[in-house]
């Protein structure tokens, strides 16, 4: 089996504007960077993930030779999709899409999702329990996924994935659950500041 993590990453100018009122835009960027590296080294630090891409504009100063993927420039969805469609015809058996702002995700959380049974979909809510905060999609029986990020995602892709006919394993841990949106989410990512 060959999971596959990709993780989508706005342009470094784009990223966390709800918290201007709280990070200037270099302290925005600088922490961009920062979730997105502990983020990387969580998958690669996972046994259960074989490969590792990103989908976006820019690899924020990551080394080349993690790859990129093309953003269609249509949103985070269509981003997803043309991702999954890559993944697909280069062979990985699952994709696991996960956030690039989960500050405490760790190595063995990133497992659970890589190593969900055969058949199912593993989805990871955020804090809230409305939002997605990673998805881990076996193929090529998820190939035709729809990604629905954005409000309620989590109730949307759960009824994607009975529109698929697979099983869904809901997956709860902090590491996972905590990603950074707001102001008040800030302590969670305390570690990577100092």
């Amino acid at each position: 089996m060959s999971c596959w993590a990709v993780i989508p990453i706005k342009a470094p100018t784009e990223g966390k504007t709800r918290l201007a009122e709280t990070l200037d835009t270099d302290a925005r960027a600088i922490l961009v960077r920062a979730m997105l590296r502990h983020v990387v080294q969580a998958a690669e630090d996972a046994a259960g993930i074989t490969r590792i891409h990103l989908v976006g504009p820019s690899r924020h100063g990551l080394p080349d030779t993690l790859p990129l993927l093309a953003d269609p420039g249509q949103g985070l969805n269509a981003a997803l999709t043309s991702a999954l469609n890559e993944v697909t015809e280069m062979g990985a058996s699952r994709a696991l899409f996960v956030a690039a702002d989960l500050p405490t995700v760790s190595a063995a959380e990133l497992d659970v999702l890589a190593l969900a049974p055969e058949q199912s979909i593993a989805i990871a809510p955020d804090r809230h329990g409305t939002g997605t905060n990673a998805l881990s999609l076996p193929l090529p029986a998820a190939r035709d996924f729809s990604f629905h990020f954005g409000p309620d995602s989590l109730a949307r892709h759960c009824k994607e994935a009975e529109r698929l006919g697979l099983g869904i394993e809901m997956v709860h841990s902090l590491g996972l659950a905590r990603d950074i949106d707001e102001p008040a989410d800030l302590p969670d990512a305390a570690g990577l500041l100092e």
